[in-house]
């Protein structure tokens, strides 16, 4: 079961580029884009915990575990 980080759907749910998200978190567009890629294989907690305070999500809104 893989788990799929749901940020590139969340941002379109609410109107936001990636580049303007990067620039609230003050971190490079790249960390951003990869995030919202299909190919993601990890990711910082320290990242994940940003993105949820800055758009006032809760970690089960941004990481989902899908059935194969």
């Amino acid at each position: 079961m893989p788990i799929r980080v749901r940020l590139q759907a969340i941002l379109d749910e609410r109107g936001m580029s990636q580049r303007e998200l990067a620039r609230l978190m003050n971190i490079r567009p790249n960390t951003i884009s990869h995030l919202c890629s299909d190919n993601v294989n990890s990711a910082y907690f320290d990242t994940l915990e940003q993105i949820c305070r800055t758009l006032n999500i809760n970690l089960h809104d941004l990481l989902v575990l899908e059935d194969d």
